[in-house]
Order: structure tokens, then sequence, then C-alpha cells
């Protein structure tokens, strides 16, 4: 039985992925340099933060070259994860206020009634 061989991919691509990893690498810390502030930073931040992530998940760990269904079984759940995080930072704010509201606590500043 003669071995099967695995695909080969050109080390061009993992220089060209490396080399935008740096040029993202630097994007970020370039965020925090420029002195941005509030909101804008972390979305930025975060951006860069994915970007980095889903390359390194699809070129170094092979997944762009996987079946559709192997890729989705392991990129499923921290999807899953994600939605449920926004989820729970929405209601944030209201389980906040309920719990102010029940300890009998000023509400007033929370609200941002003056």
């Amino acid at each position: 039985m003669a071995g099967k061989e695995g695909q080969q991919h050109p080390l061009s691509v993992y220089f060209w992925v490396w080399g935008l990893l740096f040029v993202i690498s630097a994007l970020s810390y370039w965020v925090d340099y420029a002195g941005f502030q509030g909101y804008l930073r972390w979305t930025l931040i975060l951006i860069f933060m994915f970007l980095k992530a889903g390359l390194i998940i699809a070129i170094f760990m092979h997944m762009i070259w996987e079946r559709l269904a192997l890729a989705l079984a392991i990129l499923g759940p921290p999807i899953v994860l994600l939605v449920l995080i926004a989820l729970m930072a929405i209601e944030g704010d209201y389980t906040e206020i309920t719990r102010l509201i029940y300890f009998g606590e000023d509400t007033t500043e929370f609200l941002g009634h003056h």
C-alpha cells in the first residue's frame, strides 16, 4: 500500500500571512500609541485581534483547506459563545438597574437623571 502524500502549500503563502500579522500587530500597537480612548480604541483593538486570530486559524492551522463540516465544528462553538457574551453585555444594564432598585439604592445617577 502506497502512502498518501499530504498537500503542500507554497512558502510564499506563509510569508505573506506572517507579513500581514506583523502589519496588523503594528496597527494594534499604534492604536495605543496614538492615544485613542473609549469605544473607538476598544473597537479597533478587537478588530485587529480578530483579524490576527482569523489569519492564524485559517492559514497556520490549515482551516482554509479543510472541509466545511470540520471548519464549522471547530469554529461554531466560539461563535456561539461570542453571541451569548454579546447578549449578556446587552442585558447587563437592565440587570444592574434591577439590582439597584431591589436593594433600595438611588438609580437616578445610573439612569442619567440629574
